[in-house]
């Protein structure tokens, strides 16, 4: 999946929050939450397919030690979908298998 260019704004709030290209804090305010988590999103769930907590927890570690905070927050934000010990990027879903004709 493509990454798209940050506008100025989220450029500007993402240079606040990460230092060599890890988050120094969880952004409090919403609004920079939701940049961040974008931002995370793209390089955590890079492919169409189901993600075991304990990989979408090395990869999140790679960007912040509360991964389970990061976590909470993909999930709550509507940014990826949880379903038992398995996450998936919200939007992407299997293509259902054809129906016999």
């Amino acid at each position: 999946m493509a990454r798209l260019a940050p506008t100025p704004e989220e450029a500007k709030t993402l240079r606040s929050y990460l230092v060599d290209g890890r988050l120094t804090t969880i952004p409090a305010h919403e609004k920079k939450r939701r940049i961040v988590l974008r931002f995370l999103l793209e390089r955590v769930f890079t492919e169409d397919r189901d993600y075991p907590e304990k990989e979408v927890n090395q990869r999140l570690a790679l960007f912040h030690p509360d991964v389970a905070s990061l976590r909470r927050y993909l999930v709550d934000g509507g940014h990826a979908d949880r379903e038992g010990g398995t996450y998936r990027r919200r939007g992407f879903r299997p293509e259902a298998p054809p129906t016999g004709t």
